[in-house]
């Protein structure tokens, strides 16, 4: 068992935290500022990408945006532009609060890593060990609709990986899985009640043989719950936020923040002001660019933020190996032939070589994205709220692809 997640390792940790100086106190920000050239970026480019972001903003695609790079030295670049909205005209700035949908993925993925760690599940576990209802999982076949039973039980490294043959009925509107989704998965549900739900339905194809984007990391979610028998707010803050000091990422704003919430010009997103039952492991955070640095920072770092060790360093590489072999179908892949996936996060080449390396993170459906890019020593937080609407003249992956540029000029 990792000594910093067990009580007394958190007591001495504790304890250590009372008698360093301020400035290295896991309270104090995250963000501390030094040169950009550190990172091979002058003030002309970052003036250029921020004419950029500005840009988005004039044109009304956005209300705000920010853009950070940082390593384990401090943070090189911190731009933002715009407002949080029209009612609520304060600037965004790094303790605005964004919904990062997706970007909770990576997050759970290593709270079940800690957990493989402790050794109170396996990677090979099925998952019907947990959660019964996936016992006897049926393939639906995507002609016939005809269902026949599965070869092969999924397992948790499965729901990791994607190759779960879960869906999600956004990805797939017209199969006749998805259409099921729709009908029966609708309805107010906690975390364990929507996996029992799901894990009755039937499968897209056999565990392991392909990647599909789906509801894996909420099944994730409810594996976290099972297990620790707390709820998942409560898992991650124990796992995760606590020993890194995010002590503004959750699953429901509290009301005295909610003038601090980013807000979209186009796509409705719900008030995260308002609790839900279902604290969804596949999207449910909120979190502000100060909190999210320290979870990039960690990966960076191997596992461990300033002194507070999260995941083992060789773990973490695990889940940094590609999984996508030859023998799983890249047929839903969003990259098509490019990258690969790892344990709970993209993996995508930073060169022209195919074969890596390969920065890694994920990304929100909000707009939101982060990368670790350990061959380059650095991580990237982009933060917007934008679902759907106009193509803005930047985006996170204008943000990712000017930062690269910038760098190697």
């Amino acid at each position: 068992m990792n000594p910093i997640r067990s009580g007394r390792g958190l007591i001495a940790a504790a304890a250590l935290v009372l008698f360093l100086p301020a400035s290295l106190a896991l309270a104090d920000s995250s963000i501390r500022r030094i040169h950009s050239t550190n990172f091979g970026i002058d003030q002309e480019e970052i003036e250029s990408i921020k004419a950029q972001m500005q840009a988005a903003v004039d044109g009304d695609f956005l209300n705000g945006a920010l853009l950070l790079v940082g390593n384990g030295e401090g943070v090189g670049v911190l731009e933002s532009v715009g407002l949080l909205s029209p009612e609520n005209p304060k600037p965004v700035n790094k303790d605005s609060i964004f919904r990062i949908f997706s970007m909770t993925k990576p997050i759970v993925s290593v709270a079940i890593m800690t957990m493989v760690e402790d050794g109170l599940m396996a990677l090979d576990d099925p998952v019907e060990k947990f959660i019964p209802e996936f016992a006897d999982g049926q393939i639906i076949d995507r002609e016939s609709g005809e269902l026949r039973p599965v070869e092969s039980a999924m397992t948790v490294e499965n729901l990791l990986t994607h190759e779960s043959g879960l869906i999600q009925a956004f990805f797939s509107p017209d199969s006749e899985l998805g259409q099921m989704y729709g009908r029966e998965l609708r309805g107010d549900f906690d975390n364990r009640e929507f996996a029992a739900r799901i894990g009755g339905l039937p499968l897209y194809f056999e565990p392991g043989t392909a990647w599909h984007y789906g509801h894996s990391t909420d099944v994730l979610g409810a594996l976290l719950e099972v297990v620790d028998g707390k709820t998942l707010d409560v898992v991650l803050n124990e796992r995760i936020f606590d020993p890194l000091g995010m002590d503004e990422t959750t699953f429901v704003v509290p009301l005295r923040n909610a003038k601090r919430v980013a807000e979209p010009i186009h796509g409705a997103m719900g008030d995260n002001t308002v609790p839900r039952r279902m604290l969804s492991g596949g999207g449910g955070l909120n979190s502000t660019t100060e909190d999210y640095v320290r979870f990039a920072e960690m990966l960076l770092n191997g596992g461990e933020y300033r002194g507070a060790r999260i995941i083992e360093e060789a773990t973490l590489a695990q889940m940094l190996e590609p999984k996508i072999g030859d023998e799983v179908s890249r047929e839903f892949f969003f990259y098509g032939d490019v990258g690969d996936w790892g344990l709970g996060f993209h993996l995508q080449p930073t060169s022209d070589n195919q074969d890596g390396p390969y920065n890694f993170g994920w990304r929100g459906i909000g707009g939101t994205i982060f990368i670790v890019d350990q061959e380059n020593d650095f991580y990237m937080v982009y933060m917007e709220q934008k679902r759907g609407g106009p193509q803005s003249p930047f985006n996170a992956n204008i943000a990712q692809r000017v930062v690269y540029e910038a760098m190697s000029n």
